[in-house]
C-alpha cells in the first residue's frame, strides 16, 4: 500500500509495490474488473463454507468418525485456531510473493485439505487437515482484501472489496444449507470432495482471469508489528475483535437459541432470512462505502444492537425474531468489507500487516465466542445470548465514535494501493 503518512490525502506516486498501469491507462478512467473479483469473491466463498461446513454435518461425521459431536464441532474450532496462530507469520514470510502465486497456494491448500476430509476415517487426521485449511485461510484472509483493492481504480476501491466479500454472506445463506442438504441426501463425504472440485474450478478460474501483481520488495516491507503504531490501526482491530466476538457468541449458537424460543424447527429458514439481509448489506455498502465508511460502520453496530435488544424481548413473536434477524443481517453482511477497508486505509504502508492481524483476531474472537457461548449456554441459558451482545457493542460504538480523526475518520478520501 502507499503512503507514509495516516492523513486521508491521495497519494500521487506509484507506489512501491504495485504494477505500472498500461500505457493510456490511467487510475479513474479503469473499470471494475468483474471477472477478476467475482474469482476473489469465490476464494472468499471457499474459505468460508470450508470453515462453517462441518457445523451442518456433525451428526453423521460423529458417527463415520466414531467421536461424539461435541468432539467432531471442534473441527470448526482447529480451523479457526490454524489461522490464528499462522496468518501474521506466513504473511511475513510470504510478502515478497506475487500475489496470484500467494494465492493460488492458499487455494490449492483449501484443496488438498477438504480432499483428505472427505477420505479420512481417522479422527486425528480430520483435525489435521482442519488445521491446514484453516493455515490455507490465514493466508487467502490476509491477501484478498488487498488484492481485491489493487485491481480496482482508486474511486471503486471500497466497492471492489464489497464484491469479493460478498463471498461470506453467500456462503452463510446459500452454502452451508446447500452442503448440509448434499450431507443429508448423499453423504458427507460427498460435501467436502464438492469443495475440493470447486476449489479445482476456481484455480482454473483465477490463473485465467485474475491479473497478478507482485509483492512488496524487501526494502519496503516494514515490520509486522510496526502497524500497531500507525494511527488508527488499533482502533480498528479492537473493534473487529469485539464486534466479530459479540456477532460469534449468537451466531454459533442461534439454533439453541430459536430452540429456547419455539422456533427450533424454522432455523434454516431465519438463516436464508439473514442470509438475504446479509447480502442487501453488502450491496449497500458497496454503494456508500467510499464517502461514508464512518457512518455505515456506526450503522452496523446500531442495527445489531438493535436486533439484539429485540431479541431479549421475552415476547414469544415469531414475526419479532424475523424482523430482528433481518436488522442482524443488514448490520452484519457488510461488516468486514467495513472492516477491512477501515484497515487498509489506516494501515497506510503497514496496510497488509494490519489485515493479517485483522485475520488473527477476527479468528481469535470466532473461536473465544464458541468458548464464551458455551460457558454462558452451560451457567445462565441461551437467553443470556442477545444480552451478552448488547454489552460487547456498547465499547464497539464507544471507540467508531472516538476514532474520529484515525480509524473511522469523518471524511475518507480513497488512497491508492
Amino acid at each position: 500500500m502507499t503512503g507514509t503518512d495516516v492523513t486521508r490525502t491521495e497519494s500521487t506516486r506509484t507506489p512501491p509495490d504495485a504494477s505500472p498501469a498500461p500505457a493510456g491507462d490511467t487510475t479513474e478512467n479503469r473499470e471494475l474488473p468483474l471477472l477478476a473479483l467475482l474469482a476473489l469473491a469465490t476464494a472468499v466463498f471457499v474459505t468460508s463454507l470450508t470453515e462453517t461446513l462441518p457445523a451442518g454435518l456433525l451428526p453423521a461425521m460423529s458417527r463415520d468418525l466414531g467421536v461424539g459431536e461435541s468432539a467432531t464441532g471442534q473441527t470448526v474450532t482447529v480451523y479457526a485456531i490454524g489461522t490464528a496462530l499462522t496468518a501474521i507469520p506466513l504473511t511475513a514470510a510470504t510478502a515478497g510473493w506475487r500475489r496470484k502465486r500467494l494465492l493460488m497456494t492458499a487455494m490449492a491448500g483449501f484443496g488438498v485439505a477438504n480432499t483428505v476430509t472427505a477420505l479420512s476415517t481417522n479422527f486425528p487426521l480430520t483435525m489435521v487437515a482442519r488445521f491446514v485449511a484453516g493455515v490455507a485461510a490465514g493466508l487467502a484472509w490476509a491477501l484478498l482484501a488487498g488484492y481485491a483493492r489493487r485491481l480496482a481504480p482508486t474511486h471503486l476501491q471500497g466497492r471492489a472489496i464489497a464484491i469479493a466479500m460478498a463471498g461470506i454472506p453467500v456462503a452463510l445463506s446459500l452454502g452451508v444449507p446447500a452442503g448440509t442438504f448434499l450431507g443429508k441426501a448423499v453423504n458427507w463425504q460427498i460435501a467436502f470432495l464438492s469443495m475440493t472440485v470447486l476449489t479445482v474450478a476456481l484455480l482454473g478460474w483465477i490463473a485465467a482471469t485474475v491479473p497478478d501483481q507482485p509483492g512488496q520488495r524487501q526494502g519496503a516491507r516494514p515490520p509486522m508489528l510496526r502497524a500497531l503504531r500507525v494511527p488508527g490501526v488499533s482502533p480498528v482491530l479492537f473493534v473487529t475483535l469485539v464486534f466479530v466476538l459479540a456477532h460469534t457468541v449468537l451466531y454459533t449458537f442461534v439454533a439453541t437459541f430459536l430452540d429456547g424460543v419455539g422456533m427450533g424447527s424454522s432455523t434454516d429458514l431465519v438463516l436464508l432470512v439473514f442470509g438475504t439481509a446479509s447480502l442487501a448489506s453488502i450491496w449497500i455498502v458497496g454503494a456508500l462505502i467510499n464517502r461514508h465508511l464512518r457512518a455505515l460502520t456506526v450503522a452496523a453496530a446500531l442495527l445489531v444492537a438493535v436486533a439484539a435488544a429485540v431479541l431479549a424481548l421475552p415476547s414469544g413473536s415469531s414475526a419479532l425474531v424475523y424482523a430482528a434477524v433481518t436488522l442482524w443481517g443488514l448490520g452484519w453482511g457488510g461488516a468486514p468489507t467495513l472492516l477491512q477497508t477501515a484497515a487498509g486505509d489506516a494501515g497506510g504502508e503497514s496496510a497488509d500487516a494490519a489485515q493479517a492481524m485483522l485475520v488473527t483476531l477476527w479468528n481469535v474472537a470466532m473461536a473465544g465466542g464458541g468458548i464464551a457461548g458455551g460457558i454462558l449456554l452451560d451457567l445462565v441459558g441461551s437467553r443470556s445470548f442477545p444480552w451478552t451482545v448488547l454489552l460487547l457493542l456498547v465499547p464497539v460504538l464507544a471507540v467508531v465514535v472516538a476514532a474520529r480523526a484515525h480509524g473511522f475518520p469523518a471524511r475518507r478520501t480513497a488512497r491508492t494501493s
